[in-house]
């Protein structure tokens, strides 16, 4: 930890393209659309408001919910659709009303052609700050189709290996035993799951999961724990429960307390809502061991791709993780999962009604689809 200061110095201010070798500008040259007339028809941008319904209440250390509201997006160039989305958990700031007054801001039709991501999502990031999940549901739509008009997923686009996608964990809320021992039988096809903890009964928590499972366990705390000793021992006691990874156990302002505690954890100690956009990654390198990377809270896969060649160059470890989403975001999110070390792309399977068919959950494993874009089909109303 004491080379922080003098890494980052040497790292300078490393920004996207620097870290992978994946170039956005080179896009429409590798196409074979060249030869095809573009800015005939201008890029339409639509957009609608949804509400998630849960399929149980969701309990965090900062509260609960049965429902998340998002907004559902589309952009349609020469008869071709991509689909992106923006979820907005209260606690996030946004909302359906502020998500609206940003994409009405929102002018496509200054571009030329969709190839032009950088210039696109550059202009979109500027037009206000903050509003990173409206940010996000534009990125995901023009990632999709581009993808879509090369006829090739991303992952390929981006020459990942499927095969090297991680197992994703499936998350258990904070609620009463019996309750937790159910929605502990219900995801017994999981290899690994995430509990969440900072609610007060934590050991209880940890034992019902463990009367039921053995399964490795990530925890996520939500910054519900306050002092850092206690924090280190619940830490050395949740190792010993077989507990693999200790999500973002203390306020995120809390950065002296946490680095102390990530220099003597046993296991790693992963930063969530220590961070938001690439620009954040730097700050958390010597306080944490790695980082979950969320569409919604860094605008979308341009800024989470960067975000995950800044941590590699920093030696940090990666989490690609999801909000409760519908699939479309979380298979967006999927298809960079064979960069992670940890996959937490369950945000689909904790809602009832989604509107999309996309990435699958086979025997732990997240599953790309192959199909193009982010690889998601709109199911039939």
């Amino acid at each position: 930890m004491n080379t922080r200061r003098n890494f980052l110095k040497h790292l300078g201010l490393m920004t996207g393209g620097t870290c992978l070798s994946f170039n956005y500008s080179s896009l429409q040259a590798a196409t074979g659309l060249r030869g095809r007339k573009i800015g005939s028809n201008a890029m339409i941008l639509k957009f609608e408001p949804y509400e998630l319904q849960l399929k149980h209440i969701f309990t965090i250390a900062a509260g609960s919910r049965k429902v998340t509201p998002v907004m559902l997006t589309s952009i349609t160039w020469m008869d071709t659709v991509g689909y992106g989305e923006a979820s907005m958990p209260p606690y996030l700031g946004e909302s359906h009303a502020s998500a609206q007054d940003f994409l009405l801001k929102v002018d496509l039709s200054r571009f030329s052609s969709p190839f032009l991501i950088e210039d696109i999502l550059s202009y979109v990031d500027g037009i206000a700050p903050g509003n990173c999940a409206a940010k996000a549901s534009v990125d995901i739509a023009l990632h999709d189709l581009v993808g879509k008009l090369m006829q090739q997923p991303w992952y390929r686009i981006w020459g990942l290996n499927p095969e090297h996608a991680p197992c994703s964990s499936f998350t258990i809320g904070i609620d009463q035993p019996e309750v937790v021992k159910e929605k502990t039988r219900e995801a017994s096809s999981f290899r690994i799951l995430k509990v969440k903890l900072g609610g007060g009964n934590d050991r209880e928590m940890i034992e019902a999961v463990r009367s039921v499972t053995q399964v490795p366990l990530g925890v996520d705390v939500n910054q519900g724990w306050k002092d850092k000793n206690m924090a280190l021992d619940m830490i050395h006691w949740l190792h010993e429960q077989g507990v693999v990874y200790i999500e973002q156990p203390m306020a995120k302002t809390a950065v002296d307390d946490m680095a102390w505690i990530t220099e003597r954890s046993p296991v790693p100690v992963i930063a969530d809502e220590a961070l938001q956009i690439p620009a954040d990654v730097k700050k958390v390198y010597g306080v944490y061991h790695g980082i979950n990377i969320k569409l919604m809270k860094c605008g979308g896969l341009r800024a989470a791709y960067t975000m995950v060649g800044m941590a590699r160059a920093l030696g940090l470890k990666v989490m690609i993780g999801c909000m409760t989403e519908t699939s479309c975001a979380v298979t967006a999110a999927s298809q960079l999962s064979p960069l992670a070390d940890w996959a937490d792309l369950d945000g689909n399977l904790l809602i009832s009604n989604d509107v999309f068919n996309g990435v699958k959950i086979r025997e732990g494993k997240v599953e790309i689809p192959d199909l193009p874009g982010i690889g998601v089909q709109k199911k039939s109303p």
